[in-house]
């Protein structure tokens, strides 16, 4: 078969995704420019993976990134395309859908939003999260990308006038019509049942996240030799630029386990005049003796009960997007600091903002993922001034209370 591209509008979103391939053998690699040019791409690629970064664009700019990388790609040789959507239903999904729809040129696309083993499912075309329609749940509350809607038609509707056409479990996987065909699945085996009654022709524009990717995988037979688990540092070093809940989560139960928590100041992740002064260098000083215990967590989040960044926003006339971007980018070079500074050991950056920062620090372009440690947690491989790193993503709302401390243990990183 043909080549596929799978495209992500996030960071983390295209690791978890790629994952899927490369953790069956599939040559799999993780590009970061939107302007990546198709047909340079390493002949033996079997699936090239493009994060377009457009989470946070405007709709009709995410139209025209998605337009452009799906029409450069079919000129390029590409027979298969995957836009891979938020397994929440955040961010431009109506316009890059219909982008992707109409640079295909074929009438239609099919779309399979769950994720069951994140407990994310769609029944009778409204998406739910634990059981709860996604808009009521914490996505909802997000506070840079609130989910407004649980209906797929209606979030399509938002960007779109493209039709949408919902499809029960029940109901024939054969799409009748032009436009977005939006499929129902409550299990893994609803997803394999439609991916091989379609099959391979069939799927040859789809989207989704990363649960129909497991399926997709094995109609399009994306197979070679299974990735080992390499031999990591067992030392693990978590920096944390998400604000969902369950990372919160997740960083409280380490902290009672004994991680080390370094709460960020908003001087230290907002100012980057402070990055030049004597009290940083003091600092990260500071902060490297305390990655040697082993468990450590550099958070971006205020300690419980406190507002100081949001105090801080409000002095300075900082907006939430300007939260955003700066605490990332400060936070990103932060790490590049530590990373010349000595740090080693096994990385793990949780939010695809602060990961994507941190990638356009160390001037890293191009990744190689290696298979799925846990659900939504991605191992992949980067190499920074000759020396190869092992960094683990998740997406801020992604995984277990504990899966820091589980994720500590396979790494080798016990409590000191």
């Amino acid at each position: 078969m043909g080549k596929l591209l799978l495209i992500a509008d996030d960071f983390t979103g295209a690791l978890d995704t790629g994952v899927q391939f490369a953790a069956r053998g599939a040559a799999t690699c993780v590009v970061t420019d939107p302007a990546y040019r198709f047909s340079e791409a390493d002949p033996e690629i079997q699936v090239l993976v493009l994060d377009a970064e457009t989470r946070h664009l405007s709709p009709r700019e995410a139209y025209d990134v998605v337009f452009r990388a799906v029409r450069d790609a079919r000129s390029a040789g590409f027979t298969h395309i995957y836009k891979k959507t938020d397994s929440a239903l955040r961010g431009n999904i109506g316009a890059e859908l219909t982008a992707a729809l109409e640079a295909f040129g074929e009438g239609r696309l099919l779309l399979f939003p769950a994720f069951p083993r994140m407990r994310r499912v769609t029944r009778n075309g409204i998406h739910y999260i634990d059981g709860v329609p996604v808009a009521e749940s914490v996505f909802g509350q997000d506070p840079f990308e609130p989910v407004r809607s649980s209906s797929l038609a209606e979030i399509v509707a938002q960007q779109a006038e493209t039709p949408v056409c919902s499809h029960r479990r029940e109901d024939p996987a054969e799409p009748r019509g032009a436009g977005i065909h939006v499929y129902d699945a409550e299990t893994d085996q609803d997803l394999a049942r439609l991916a091989e009654e379609l099959g391979a022709e069939g799927l040859r524009l789809c989207a989704g996240c990363a649960g129909f990717a497991e399926a997709l995988a094995d109609v399009l037979g994306l197979r070679g030799k299974v990735p080992a688990l390499p031999a990591l540092e067992p030392s693990l070093f978590i920096s944390c630029g998400s604000v969902n809940p369950v990372t919160l989560r997740q960083m409280r139960t380490a902290e009672d386990q004994g991680f080390r928590r370094i709460h960020l100041t908003p001087e230290q992740k907002l100012e980057p005049l402070w990055l030049e002064s004597e009290a940083c260098r003091e600092v990260l000083e500071d902060w490297l003796r305390q990655a040697r215990t082993g468990r450590c967590i550099l958070d971006v989040n205020d300690p419980a009960g406190r507002g100081d960044t949001e105090d801080y926003a409000r002095r300075h006339g900082l907006t939430t997007e300007d939260l955003r971007v700066r605490i990332s980018r400060q936070l990103a070079e932060i790490m590049r600091r530590l990373l010349d500074g000595g740090l080693g050991g096994t990385l793990l950056c949780t939010g695809g903002d602060t990961l994507l920062a941190l990638m356009k620090a160390v001037n890293v372009g191009e990744l190689r993922p290696v298979r799925e440690v846990a659900p939504g947690a991605v191992l992949t491989q980067f190499v920074y001034r000759g020396k190869p790193y092992h960094i683990i993503s998740k997406s801020g709302g992604f995984g277990e209370p504990g899966l820091f401390c589980e994720l500590a243990a396979m790494v080798g990183a016990g409590p000191q």
